[in-house]
């Protein structure tokens, strides 16, 4: 029978990325932590963690157990709220992947509507890199992903890419690195220090072939998985980078960065991916009427992508 102590210091070690800090959330010695893991893994015959440096990564299995983890402590949480407060308290579960290359306040205008729905929503957000989302979504463990791009051609997976819509791209910088750069766009990106998306992302190499086509010379100094980090890096002035023109106002209004200026030739688009080819989660459903009537309205959809070929749209 499965310790559901081990699997809670587990989750915690997981959490917080290494035993002492587990510890000390926890109120309890390293020694402990770290002995009642090596129980765990030997119970279950396979490794949970890999130690990098003075951190502690989780294996494919780690993930796995993390995964299952996490959802049995979100159904005792339910059961809970369901005994204490009745079955008219009872609330929807929504879980969602958000790729790591999508802007996180593309993602919020995505996700807000769903906690306006009439039903109660329990929002549930896990942002990890493509690959990893599809894998759990093929086994019912999120409801939809939240994605820059469609399905991977040639994936084994099957599932279907709903197209949410689409935004031309916008340069952002620190007002002090944009008063050094030449004025006009795009003449003022020429050699200037870039930013650029991770790997993962469909800008990785969209972006800097744009650039060049514009005559100009490419200086990536930094790359991120995180679009959150690479707009801190931005903001404090170590170089420009590209933000969705839908998000412009966002980025201005958390970040101390200006705008440079904005290319329609390069499009982020963004897509809501699914296990089933017709929408039937009712959030779901409220993301996707969101991008088309509201952040995406003057963009029409191009039409739905499987992983396989394409489809007619959905309605």
């Amino acid at each position: 029978m499965l310790n559901f102590k081990h699997l809670h210091y587990f989750a915690a070690v997981a959490r917080s990325g290494g035993v002492i800090r587990a510890a000390e959330r926890l109120h309890l010695t390293p020694q402990t932590i770290s002995g009642q893991i090596a129980q765990f893994e030997e119970r279950l015959g396979v490794a949970l963690f890999d130690r990098v440096g003075r951190r502690l990564e989780l294996t494919d299995a780690g993930r796995l157990a993390l995964s299952y983890a996490e959802e049995i402590f979100q159904t005792g949480a339910e059961l809970e709220d369901l005994l204490k407060n009745g079955a008219e308290e009872r609330f929807i579960t929504f879980r969602v992947g958000i790729a790591d290359a999508v802007p996180k306040f593309v993602a919020h205008r995505l996700l807000a509507p769903v906690l306006a729905l009439p039903d109660p929503v329990r929002l549930i957000c896990d942002e990890d890199r493509l690959e990893r989302l599809l894998a759990d979504l093929a086994v019912h463990r999120l409801d939809m992903v939240l994605a820059d791009r469609p399905m991977p051609p040639g994936t084994e997976i099957r599932g279907y890419s709903h197209p949410l819509g689409e935004s031309s791209l916008a340069f952002m910088a620190a007002p002090g690195l944009a008063a050094r750069l030449p004025p006009e766009f795009p003449a003022c990106l020429d050699g200037a220090p870039l930013l650029l998306p991770g790997r993962d992302s469909a800008l990785y190499n969209a972006l800097p072939r744009w650039i060049e086509r514009q005559g100009l010379r490419v200086r990536v100094v930094g790359e991120f998985h995180d679009s959150a980090l690479m707009k801190a890096f931005g903001e404090a002035g170590a170089g420009v980078f590209p933000a969705a023109a839908a998000s412009v106002p966002d980025v201005v209004g958390h970040y101390d960065v200006v705008k440079l200026g904005e290319t329609a030739d390069i499009r982020e688009r963004f897509f809501l991916i699914s296990a089933e080819r017709r929408l039937t989660h009712p959030a779901a459903r409220a993301v996707s009427e969101h991008a088309r009537t509201g952040l995406f309205a003057t963009v029409p959809p191009p039409p739905i992508f499987s992983a396989a070929a394409v489809v007619a749209p959905v309605p």
